[in-house]
């Protein structure tokens, strides 16, 4: 039998840590001498602020959700000093030290839990999101998530192998949240594509390379000049990295792309095309790449329907890309899985 998330990971389990921003800003000023005001940014698990401090510079403070991994932050760290060395030139959240030299610290929060703390610089830019799309910006966006996966060739760190249910190529243990589905129609979707990621790409996957990736390359996680839309100023969140099958990062980036065009392969195909030029998908890669990119969609609405229940303060958050998962699945639903790949693969 096919292993399923009878358990699931507990920082998806967890509430974020929620500070009050003077909170926040007093442990900014304490820990690493920043005197600055706070302002939210989003995120699922962690509670993430901006600290703007009096000439403008601004930081990214990030509190760990307390059930979170001492080796799993410690390896989100190493994995960006890593790069920052590598490719120097990539545009990425560079770790900064506290007062007292340590790249993690730590705090008590209101209910007596720990959590650990990290400083990053912030990176200007425009989320991909919120500009016109373009084909030159996709392009990009293929090209420097290529450029990424190749500095994190030959990392490792404990921490990489980490239970993460965002993990696209184990999609079989989200079979449980299937039940949860109170739309007949979506259920019987979501069933659907599990029986093809089980049969199709579950036995294929000792085939393909694996690696530490980003896994979480998205339209709201890739910022651009705000005057020069295809140049990437910013990749950011690496909460989601660990060591899994290098096509499913491609797989779940191209995801992203499905949307904004009447071809709902046009996009991911220039994407995957993109980083295919700088680092080549493998044969057995591209039998599955178009399989894996569907299998995202479903992790994605799985996922989000069952933890917005949990957390409904978060919904809006949590169901950012839950419309667009649905439809992609609605559009994918009867067609062949060879045509996908044969579509995907088309600029290539």
């Amino acid at each position: 039998m096919l292993e399923t998330a009878l358990q699931e990971p507990a920082a998806l389990n967890t509430a974020a840590p929620d500070l009050a921003p003077a909170a926040l800003e007093q442990l900014a000023a304490a820990r690493y001498g920043i005197a600055g005001k706070s302002s939210a940014l989003g995120g699922e698990r962690d509670q993430n602020a901006c600290i703007e401090s009096a000439d403008g510079t601004r930081y990214v403070l990030k509190i760990s959700n307390p059930s979170e991994q001492a080796a799993v932050v410690d390896f989100q760290i190493a994995a960006l000093d890593h790069i920052a060395r590598a490719a120097p030139d990539l545009p990425i959240p560079r770790v900064l030290r506290s007062l007292s030299g340590q790249s993690i610290e730590q705090v008590t929060l209101p209910d007596g839990s720990v959590s650990m703390v990290r400083l990053l610089s912030y990176l200007d830019g425009v989320q991909i999101k919120h500009t016109e799309r373009s084909d030159g910006q996709r392009r990009a966006m293929g090209s420097g998530l290529a450029r990424l996966d190749l500095a994190l060739q030959g990392f490792s760190h404990t921490g990489a192998h980490h239970d993460l249910l965002w993990n696209v190529s184990t999609a079989h243990r989200l079979r449980d949240k299937m039940e949860s589905l109170q739309d007949p129609a979506k259920q019987q979707l979501a069933r659907h594509f599990m029986a093809r990621f089980e049969r199709d790409v579950l036995p294929r996957l000792g085939n393909v390379r694996a690696q530490v990736i980003h896994n979480d390359y998205h339209l709201y996680n890739v910022l651009v000049a705000p005057q020069e839309l295809e140049r990437i100023t910013g990749i950011i969140d690496f909460g989601d990295m660990l060591h899994a099958p290098l096509v499913g990062e491609v797989a779940t980036a191209a995801a992203f792309h499905m949307t904004g065009s009447e071809d709902p392969f046009s996009g991911p195909a220039q994407f995957v095309a993109a980083y295919h030029a700088v680092l080549p998908l493998t044969a057995p890669e591209q039998e599955i790449v178009a399989d894996l990119m569907v299998t995202r969609h479903l992790v994605t609405a799985l996922i989000s329907e069952w933890r917005a229940v949990r957390y409904p303060h978060n919904r809006a958050y949590i169901m950012r890309h839950n419309p667009a998962a649905w439809e992609a699945l609605g559009q994918l639903a009867d067609l062949p899985r060879q045509d996908a790949r044969d579509r995907l693969l088309s600029d290539i």
